[in-house]
């Protein structure tokens, strides 16, 4: 009894060490663009998504498997092992679209943090300025530890979105059945309905992420022989992001569908519509879930872009460098966040459009990020006894699969 005491109190101490990337990267996934999308499918779908998030969770834990075992096994990171395999060119095309695409996901996340905190009477033009200074001080000022311990914080605060569900009072045996449930065949022809699909894949399981998952699995020193642990941290961490997911399509079918709200125009108003419907305190833990949510990612988004690009040329990155060491990876972070905050400043700006966009363009960019790891976790000489194996091959190239014909079928359908 002593020695397996002592061996759960080993494996326990090897776990606190080495979470955090997995637990942080999949929860910074329910961003301001997640939360409207979730809000968005529940208010015109109501329960008739929620079968999307047992495939979407299970591609999720795969993708990002794959995403920190690179990382364990080579010691680098994504982009840098794109340049080293399939060279400069290539991957200079990738770091464009990456940035392009996630620069609207920054605005996104700007744009949640004005309608949150909006609906406390604190105008935009107060908000994103204090929190474009708030989340470029942590940053800077911080090193990887210390800034790595604030994001865990800030992830604990998603169990809001289970608590405003449990508040809506929803029809637990018909929300469960949805989400066994195949979708209907009628649902599939629809364009709205495919769109909203996409977006969900996309928002869900956005190619950003596992450039920064595997970049910061990089730099907190984790490698194959604390590989178990780390398992663990990126399989604990997609499953309480989609539960999160769960809740939010629920909570907003519950209360938004049912009375008729099927339209909303952001997160915000998701929280606003709940008022009167799921009452005050559903409101309240909304909304704050919302600012949260909205400044926990406009930290990771530029981080996981810098990341990206600096180790795709070659250049030095990482939070426990100072500034004149890294200069185009804080540069490149510093640009996001004034730019992305920016943005927020133009009037009449379609921010709902915005939002929704980013994520349907995360999710028609996301098969190319994914061919490209496929083909690096399949490579023996890099990733040796490592390497996928032929389950994981085939849940990744279904995904794969599944977004290109989901985009042909939505185009298709406007068309």
């Amino acid at each position: 009894m002593a020695s397996l005491r002592k061996i759960l109190k080993s494996r326990l101490l090897i776990f606190l060490a080495v979470i955090g990337p997995g637990f942080i990267t999949a929860n910074v996934d329910n961003d301001a663009g997640g939360i409207f999308t979730y809000s968005q499918a529940g208010a015109q779908f109501g329960y008739s998504l929620l079968w999307t998030m047992i495939p979407i969770t299970i591609a999720l834990v795969v993708v990002q498997e794959m995403a920190a075992r690179m990382g364990a096994v080579t010691g680098k990171g994504l982009s840098d092992l794109i340049r080293e395999e399939f060279g400069f060119r290539l991957t200079f095309i990738v770091m464009v679209t990456l940035v392009i695409t996630n620069f609207g996901n920054v605005v996104a996340e700007f744009a949640g943090i004005a309608s949150s905190m909006q609906l406390f009477h604190v105008s935009r033009f107060v908000s994103v300025p204090v929190a474009a200074v708030i989340v470029w001080v942590l940053v800077v000022r911080g090193t990887y530890n210390s800034v790595e311990k604030i994001f865990l914080t800030a992830s604990a605060f998603y169990v809001c979105y289970i608590i405003a569900g449990l508040l809506a009072h929803p029809d637990w045996k018909a929300a469960a059945f949805a989400t066994v449930t195949r979708p209907q065949a009628a649902g599939i022809r629809n364009y709205g309905y495919l769109y909203m699909v996409i977006a969900l894949v996309g928002t869900t399981i956005a190619p950003w992420m596992q450039f920064y998952l595997q970049a910061s699995v990089v730099e907190k020193g984790i490698t194959v022989r604390q590989y178990r642990a780390s398992w663990w941290d990126v399989v604990l961490g997609c499953l309480f992001t989609d539960i999160v997911a769960w809740f939010i399509i629920v909570a907003c079918a519950a209360t938004l569908y049912a009375n008729g709200h099927h339209d909303i125009s952001s997160g915000a108003d998701a929280a606003e519509a709940l008022r009167p419907l799921a009452g005050e305190y559903a409101y309240l833990l909304f909304a704050a879930g919302l600012f949260n949510a909205s400044l926990f990612a406009a930290s990771i988004l530029p981080i996981s872009t810098a990341y990206a690009v600096c180790e795709g040329l070659g250049l030095e990155s990482g939070l426990d460098k100072k500034f004149h060491e890294a200069p185009v990876f804080y540069w490149l972070y510093t640009l996001l966040i004034v730019a992305g905050a920016s943005v927020l400043l133009i009037p009449k700006l379609p921010l709902v459009y915005v939002t929704v966009l980013s994520q349907v363009a995360n999710g028609v960019v996301l098969p190319f990020v994914l061919v490209f790891m496929l083909l690096l976790t399949n490579d023996r000489e890099l990733m040796g006894e490592h390497a996928n194996t032929s389950g994981f091959n085939a849940v990744a190239w279904i995904t794969v699969v599944v977004v290109i014909a989901l985009t042909i079928a939505m185009v298709l359908t406007q068309l």
